[in-house]
C-alpha cells in the first residue's frame, strides 16, 4: 500500500473514505465539523448508542454528497485519558478491516491527529500496513475477486513539518517490511522454506543491504563440533546449516548485539513423534529465525547506528533410520554432554550450539528467540511472550520496548533450583525434564551455554501464530519479535 502525506483540510478532501478517530468521552474539531456537515448525524449516533467511540468499534456511513469524502469511517479510540500509540495502532488496524469488508481500496485518515503527531503517525502507519497484510500466494482460484489496498493519505495540520512526518512514515514502512518478511517466511509451507531457503533469504538480504553473510554447511559444523545442531537434523534429507548475517551500523570497535533465532523448518518431533492433529502448524517452528531476518532487514533499512549479528541454526527434525533417538548422548560445541530424553525437545539443542558459537563474536548482548515450549502457551496463552535472562537491565529494557510497541513480555524466573530436573545420571545435562515448569527448565538449559554474557531468552511459542485475527494481525503468522527488537535497538 502506498502512503502519502497531505496538508489538505479533511473537510475538503475528496476521497472514497475519510477515517476519523473518536474518543468515548470527548469530541474534537474534526468530529464536530463532520457532524455539522451531516446535520448532527454523528451526535445522534452517539446519543443512541449506535456508535459510542469505544475501543475496537467502527462504523462506516455514506456522506450522500454532504462531504467531499464519499464515506466516513468512525473508529473508536476509547477514553481520551487512556489513549496511547498501541490504541492508535489497533484503531488503524480496525479501520482497514472495515474498509476491506466494504472493498474500499483508497482512503484518507486523520486518526493520528488524536495523539502526539509524530509518534501517532508512525503508530497509525504500522496499524494500517500490518492490518492490511494478507498471505494468498498459494491460492489459484477467484483471482479476479481478490481485494488489495492501493493508497492511504494521511492528512496532517497545515503547520506540521511535512518532511518530519514523511520520515516517520518511511520508518514505519521499513519496520513493517521487516514484519511482513517474517510473516511470509512463517506462512510458507515447510516444503518451500527449507534450511536452504532460509540461507538464500539471508544472502538476498545481505546483497540488498550491503551486509556480510556466511553460511556454515555440514562439514564446517562437524569441524566446529556443533554436534547438538547436527544431531537434530540427522533424520532429514535437508542439510543442517548455521546462518550468520552481519550488519555494521555502529562504531568499528563497538561490540555487537547478537540475535539468535531458532530455525526448525519443520518439527515432526523426530523419534518422539508428535500427534498428527495440528502437526501442519509445525512449519512455524522457524518463527525465531524469521524474526531475526526481519529485524536485520529493518535495522539495515533504518540505518540504525548499532552493530548487529543474526545467527540462525537451522535444521528439519524428522524420524528416520539415521535420526537421533532417546537415550543418545551427544557432546555440544561447548563440551557439555547432553543425554537425549525427548527428541521433540530439539530447539534447545540447536540453540545451545548457536549460543556458544555466538560467544566468539564478543557480543555486548545476546537475545535468542524461539518457539521453544508448549508450556509457555499453557502459562501465558497467546497474549505475551515468555522472557528470561541473566541481566535485569536487559530484561527491563526488553519489557519496556514490548510495552511501547505492543508486543508484550512476561518475565519468568531462572532460579538454579529449576535446573535440578535437568541433571542427567550419565551426562552433564538432559535435554528435557518433566512437564512442570517446562518453559523455565528449557530457559535454564540455554543459560548453561551463554557464559557471563548479558543474555535474554524470548519464548514466542504462543505469540508467533494466531488462530484468530486481531486488529493489526490477521489470522496466521504474526511476525512477532521484529518490532520489539527494533524498539529495543532504537533505545540503545
Amino acid at each position: 500500500m502506498k502512503i502519502d502525506i497531505s496538508a489538505v483540510n479533511p473537510l475538503t478532501c475528496a476521497s472514497p473514505a475519510l477515517v476519523i478517530g473518536c474518543c468515548e468521552d470527548e469530541t474534537d474539531e474534526i468530529f464536530s465539523a463532520c457532524n455539522a456537515a451531516l446535520d448532527g448525524c454523528l451526535e445522534r449516533m452517539k446519543a443512541s448508542g449506535e456508535f459510542t467511540g469505544k475501543e475496537k468499534s467502527s462504523r462506516l456511513i455514506h456522506t450522500l454528497g454532504k462531504l467531499p469524502a464519499e464515506r466516513l469511517l468512525l473508529v473508536g479510540l476509547g477514553k481520551k485519558s487512556e489513549l496511547n500509540e498501541e490504541r492508535l495502532r489497533q484503531a488503524a488496524g480496525n479501520a482497514v478491516q472495515a474498509l476491506r469488508g466494504a472493498r474500499v481500496g483508497s482512503f484518507a485518515s486523520v486518526v493520528h491527529r488524536a495523539g502526539n503527531l509524530n509518534a501517532a503517525l508512525e503508530a497509525v502507519c504500522e496499524g494500517t500496513l500490518l492490518g492490511s497484510y494478507s498471505f494468498e500466494q498459494y491460492k489459484t482460484r477467484d483471482n479476479e475477486a481478490r481485494f488489495s489496498f492501493q493508497e492511504m493519505t494521511l492528512l496532517i495540520p497545515a503547520d506540521a513539518d511535512k518532511q518530519k512526518c514523511r520520515t516517520r512514515v518511511e520508518q514505519a514502512t521499513c519496520i513493517c517490511g521487516g514484519v511482513s518478511l517474517a510473516r511470509d517466511l512463517v506462512s510458507h509451507p515447510g516444503n518451500i522454506v527449507t534450511t536452504g531457503y532460509l540461507a538464500e533469504t539471508a544472502r538476498e538480504l545481505a546483497a540488498r543491504h550491503h551486509m556480510k553473510c556466511e553460511i556454515l554447511e555440514r562439514d564446517e559444523l562437524e569441524r566446529l563440533g556443533m554436534n547438538a545442531l547436527l544431531a537434530v537434523g540427522r533424520g532429514s534429507v535437508e542439510p543442517q546449516r548455521l546462518i550468520v548475517l552481519e550488519y555494521r551500523g555502529g562504531g568499528k570497535n563497538d561490540h555487537p548485539v547478537v540475535l539468535v533465532g531458532k530455525g526448525i523448518t519443520f518439527d515432526s518431533g523426530g523419534i518422539s513423534i508428535k500427534p498428527g492433529a495440528g502437526m501442519e502448524e509445525m512449519k512455524t517452528d522457524m518463527a525465531g529465525s524469521a524474526a531475526v531476518l526481519g529485524t536485520l532487514s529493518a535495522a539495515a533499512g533504518l540505518q540504525l547506528p548499532v552493530n548487529l549479528i543474526g545467527i540462525i541454526p537451522t535444521a528439519e527434525n524428522m524420524p528416520d533410520g539415521t535420526a537421533y533417538k532417546p537415550g543418545d548422548v551427544i557432546t555440544s560445541m561447548s563440551g557439555l554432554t547432553i543425554e537425549i530424553t525427548n527428541t521433540d525437545a530439539e530447539g534447545r539443542l540447536i540453540l545451545c550450539d548457536a549460543l556458544h558459537y555466538a560467544l566468539t563474536c564478543k557480543p555486548s548482548v545476546m537475545i535468542d528467540l524461539a518457539t521453544l515450549t508448549g508450556a509457555c502457551v499453557v502459562a501465558l496463552g497467546h497474549e505475551a511472550s515468555g522472557l528470561m535472562g541473566n541481566d535485569q537491565r536487559l530484561v527491563n529494557a526488553l519489557k519496556k520496548a514490548g510495552e511501547i510497541c505492543g508486543e508484550r513480555l512476561w518475565e519468568l524466573p531462572l532460579w538454579d533450583c529449576y535446573g535440578e530436573g535437568m541433571k542427567s545420571d550419565i551426562a552433564d545435562l538432559k535435554n528435557a525434564g518433566t512437564r512442570d515448569g517446562g518453559s523455565i527448565t528449557a530457559g535454564w538449559f540455554l543459560k548453561q551455554f551463554v557464559g557471563k554474557t548479558r543474555w535474554a531468552h524470548l519464548d514466542i511459542a504462543g505469540t508467533a501464530w494466531g488462530s484468530t485475527a486481531r486488529p493489526y494481525s490477521p489470522k496466521g503468522a504474526t511476525g512477532v519479535g521484529v518490532r520489539l527488537l527494533i524498539e529495543y535497538l532504537k533505545g540503545i
